[in-house]
């Protein structure tokens, strides 16, 4: 099997987990699904992924004893680093607990249905600039809206929806990080603002990012739906 990586370098995963989450009602990210709290399923799919060799979680300093119980009872070995006021912050928290690793992959916390290959497909498609970013085509028309009017409408072949996880090269990403102090969405937008080209990889239409009380209603049907495939053994039962 193909990977990203080069001889001898070395794969860190920062699960983005440190927001408090407004628009949901309750913290998101420690939500209960299917028994057990959202980001415990990023932290065991990432955590088994034979591309990582570190994993980090960052959190909420309201969270660091429960998030260190997760991984105890997980029996996952993670650091877990305190996040900041802006998810760039998080970022930069979770980056600086991986200082031997060449590649950095990001993923958000509030995402539970990762695919485990998708961490290998990001080194891939990163390998020839440093970045890469999970998306998928968008199927829907996209409008550009101003003052409730819409004022362009986008090829829709041309529109990705964008994802997480996003692979970027350690250096770069620093970099980046380093060459503004804007908040933005995702870290891939400040590599482009510097001139890096990066890549799109195919993300997947069930790795949906747990953002209002709808998205977690979707993702507890969704535990249904696997479990009606036979998937229980992807998303265990809690204890």
């Amino acid at each position: 099997m193909t990977t990203g990586r080069g001889e001898g370098e070395r794969v860190g995963a920062i699960i983005v987990a440190a927001g408090r989450s407004t628009r949901a009602g309750q913290d998101k990210i420690w939500a209960e699904l299917n028994g057990r709290p959202v980001v415990a399923y990023s932290i065991e799919t990432l955590a088994a992924s034979p591309e990582v060799d570190e994993l980090v979680v960052v959190v909420h300093p309201e969270r660091e004893a429960e998030a260190h119980a997760l991984l105890a009872a997980l029996g996952i070995r993670a650091q877990v680093r305190l996040g900041g006021p802006r998810r760039r912050d998080s970022v930069r928290s979770g980056l600086q607990a991986i200082p031997h690793c060449q590649w950095a992959v990001v993923h958000d916390g509030a995402r539970p249905f990762l695919r485990p290959d998708l961490a290998r497909l990001g080194l891939e498609a990163a390998r020839p600039t440093g970045a890469a970013v999970a998306a998928i085509r968008a199927r829907d028309t996209i409008k550009r809206v101003q003052e409730g009017q819409v004022v362009s409408t986008p090829p829709r072949e041309e529109m990705w929806l964008v994802q997480t996880p996003q692979v970027f090269r350690v250096e770069l990403l620093s970099a980046a990080l380093d060459s503004s102090d804007e908040d933005v969405t995702d870290e891939a937008t400040l590599l482009e603002r510097m001139g890096i080209s990066v890549r799109v990889f195919p993300g997947a239409p069930e790795n949906i990012k747990i953002t209002t009380p709808e998205d977690l209603d979707f993702a507890r049907a969704w535990c249904l739906v696997l479990r009606e495939r036979n998937a229980v053994g992807a998303l265990p039962e809690g204890t």
